[in-house]
């Protein structure tokens, strides 16, 4: 039962992440919206909004802030997790 419970999770995610694929623009050209857009504001507004010299630590660091400290905690979290996992447990007595 769990087998196939964890089967169908995981072509249902499989399916959920192919449909976004196909939604995306095509690859490099120049009328993607993040082509034109994102990166003209930031260009033009960086050391303005930020008052950073350096536009991509403006950036990294106002724009992005809180992407960038979960993205970290994530990767504290999932190494913990590995961590515990892997752990040598062989030495415990009962």
């Amino acid at each position: 039962m769990k087998r196939l419970a964890a089967i169908l999770i995981t072509g249902s995610l499989i399916l959920i992440l192919l449909l976004g694929v196909q939604e995306l623009p095509s690859f490099g050209r120049a009328n993607n919206p993040a082509n034109n857009e994102v990166s003209r504001y930031y260009i033009e507004n960086a050391t303005k909004d930020t008052g950073a010299t350096n536009i991509v630590t403006g950036i990294i660091l106002d724009y992005r802030a809180f992407d960038t400290f979960v993205e970290s905690s994530v990767l504290f979290t999932a190494s913990i997790i590995v961590i515990l996992i892997l752990k040598d447990n062989s030495n415990k007595t009962e």
